[in-house]
């Protein structure tokens, strides 16, 4: 049996999850073997008793089998890590998904895309610029990804499709039946049959706290960059902003009425360095040579991003630099550093180097990991 299959059969095991998942594979388990395992392999594993009992019991190759016709069945295409069609970019995230089901054109997984967010109740304006800018970026050849949320990501789905361009709607439930809010199901439709429907989550997931901002990471994980046109400050958008600082892609706000509280969030994003964005342009001359020649893009690049030289990577754009910047350089040049030995070296207080190191990731000039430490990119 394939491996792909047997990682779809595991990941839609219940109560494992990908954390789980990743315990396995990281200490070297095979997926082939685990069909051997009993309750004491599973448990010398790292699994808990309850996961070992459940699995010992049911994960064999009829289950995994029921799993794979279960997926076929509903039309579902399964996009999995160990697959060579896995969309590069978004293997390159901290946290890419194990399993991807898909409905629609799977080749848009490997075009240039930028990711379009913003509050679920816009302002006119709001509404206004998001149909504006959505036409305007697919028409340039971009296919422009979103939640399928209220608000400002219906009105990019629904002004790409007007536009005769591409859209990705990236569910926070499964993508069968479950389609939130209910009144964008037909919308979903749409975008089914013109674009791609995709999930991490397993048929018949239902809408649940903590779904929708997890899904915002692969929102960000498959784009160049993103785009937060109207939001609060404390927008589920800029989750997605964050995601897409955590994975090195750009990010781009449209600016709005000083005296909207719709817009504080994207003010807060450019005043901390986002590029500004006032027409599609602002945004495209980031991009405009690797759109002219795809296979420059990253996502047609046999090596990731992260293993070029900087003189290679040509969609980021270059920056300045303020003087505190280019301390902060100087340090992360020597060695990584934690939120701590920076205040000690540099003597600014956190609210200072918080902004500062904000900067330097929205920039890409460092990186933030594991434990509060940075380091340089």
């Amino acid at each position: 049996m394939e491996e792909r299959w047997i990682l779809l059969g595991l990941y839609e095991m219940e109560g494992i999850g990908k954390k789980s998942i990743s315990k396995l594979i990281e200490g070297g388990h095979l997926l082939q073997e685990m069909f051997l395992y009993d309750e004491g392999d599973w448990i010398a594993a790292g699994m808990r008793r309850d996961q070992a009992a459940r699995l010992a019991k049911c994960f064999d190759v009829n289950w995994v089998e029921s799993r794979r016709q279960h997926v076929y069945d509903r039309g579902i295409e399964v996009i999995t890590y160990l697959d060579s069609n896995y969309p590069i970019l978004m293997k390159e995230t901290p946290q890419p998904p194990w399993i991807m089901y898909a409905r629609g054109d799977i080749q848009l997984l490997h075009q240039p895309s930028i990711a379009m967010v913003g509050t679920r109740m816009p302002t006119v304006y709001g509404r206004k610029v998001a149909e504006k800018l959505a036409e305007q970026l697919s028409q340039a050849g971009l296919t422009v990804v979103s939640g399928l949320a209220r608000g400002i990501d219906r009105v990019c789905h629904e002004s790409v499709l007007r536009a005769n361009g591409k859209t990705i709607a990236v569910f926070g439930t499964g993508i069968d039946c479950c389609v939130y809010p209910p009144e964008n199901r037909g919308l979903a439709e749409q975008i089914a049959e013109k674009g791609l429907l995709l999930s991490e989550y397993p048929l018949g997931t239902k809408a649940r706290q903590g779904l929708f901002p997890e899904r915002n990471r692969i929102i960000a994980g498959l784009t160049l960059g993103t785009l937060v046109v109207e939001a609060d400050v404390r927008s589920g958008s800029l989750i997605t902003a964050d995601a897409a600082l955590e994975a090195g892609r750009d990010v781009f706000a449209v600016p709005g009425p000083i005296t909207s509280p719709k817009s504080r969030g994207a003010h807060n994003l450019i005043r901390q360095g986002a590029k500004m964005v006032t027409c599609a342009d602002d945004l495209l001359e980031e991009y405009r040579l690797d759109l002219q020649n795809v296979e420059q893009l990253p996502y047609n690049r046999e090596r990731s991003p992260e293993k070029l030289d900087l003189a290679e990577r040509s969609w980021f754009p270059k920056v300045e630099r303020t003087a505190d910047e280019n301390r902060v350089i100087v340090l992360l040049e020597q060695e990584e550093l934690t939120v701590d030995q920076l205040i000690d070296r540099l003597g600014w207080d956190f609210g200072h180097l918080h902004s500062v190191l904000l900067s330097l990731i929205i920039k890409k000039q460092i990186r933030q990991l594991p434990g509060t430490k940075y380091a340089r990119v």
